[in-house]
């Protein structure tokens, strides 16, 4: 996979006024690949995941990420253009795949960018670009220098208590990794002040409290039995990830 960008649309007109503008908005040493996937044989579709260095000049706070959507008419030599941004790649993932790229083939970011730091981080991505609809987002806000971090506000669906889900990742530049964590809130108000304050733990889902609960109970009848081995987790289940506060110190964005 390259990071150059390349649409292939030289010999490719516009089919419509919102693809043209779709089009004029990117120039390619602006943006860096960092998942893509094109349809074969004859190349009709392309789905881009890109960072767009040019955002970092425009709006604080404004998302970097951008899920770009490509449909080639080779009968008509014409194409269309969808776009979004994102504040974190995962929600970038969720809309292509939500637009009809395949799940597996824009799943897995290019080498030589920064890794998930724990398995958490990876069960919450995957959480993520798999959740189709289950989540509105309300508000996002990308920090490239102290903190280095992108959040991302949304609505769960599906939650029956505390419905709103804050997407926290944080990234490391010294160790060229990122976390990403996921809090529940019963109201945006409370999760905004969350982030102005921070200084108690992120609070964990309802869901995942009761994954710890069971498995402490799982672990205190394993020691009721005589038992000397703590029951892991089960496979895709989340870990515990507000042990301690969300630490601010990080500098510089990690791509």
């Amino acid at each position: 996979m390259s990071t150059e960008l390349d649409f292939h649309l030289d010999d490719l007109a516009p089919a419509d006024a919102d693809s043209e503008y779709a089009e004029q908005q990117f120039w390619s040493g602006d943006l860096t690949v960092l998942t893509e996937h094109h349809t074969a044989p004859h190349g009709s579709h392309s789905y881009v995941v890109a960072h767009d260095g040019s955002v970092t000049w425009g709006v604080p706070g404004a998302p970097q990420v951008a899920a770009i959507k490509v449909a080639r008419d080779l009968s008509l030599n014409t194409f269309t253009m969808e776009t979004a941004y994102h504040a974190t790649v995962p929600f970038a993932q969720n809309w292509l795949i939500e637009h009809g790229c395949p799940p597996d083939q824009i799943a897995e970011v290019g080498a030589g960018f920064a890794t998930p730091a724990d398995d958490l981080t990876v069960r919450i991505e995957a959480q993520i670009r798999e959740s189709g609809a289950r989540y509105e987002v309300i508000e996002s806000q990308t920090s490239d220098y102290d903190p280095c971090e992108a959040w991302t506000l949304t609505r769960d669906g599906e939650a029956a208590q505390a419905p709103v889900r804050l997407f926290l990742e944080e990234g490391d530049s010294n160790a060229h990794t990122y976390t990403l964590r996921e809090g529940a809130f019963a109201d945006e108000e409370t999760a905004l002040r969350w982030l102005d304050d921070r200084s108690t733990p992120l609070p964990q889902p309802p869901d995942h409290l009761g994954e710890a609960a069971a498995l402490r109970t799982r672990a205190a009848l394993a020691r009721s039995a005589g038992g000397s081995e703590i029951p892991k987790t089960a496979s895709g289940a989340h870990q515990s990830a507000a042990a301690v506060p969300v630490q601010r110190s990080v500098q510089g964005r990690l791509l």
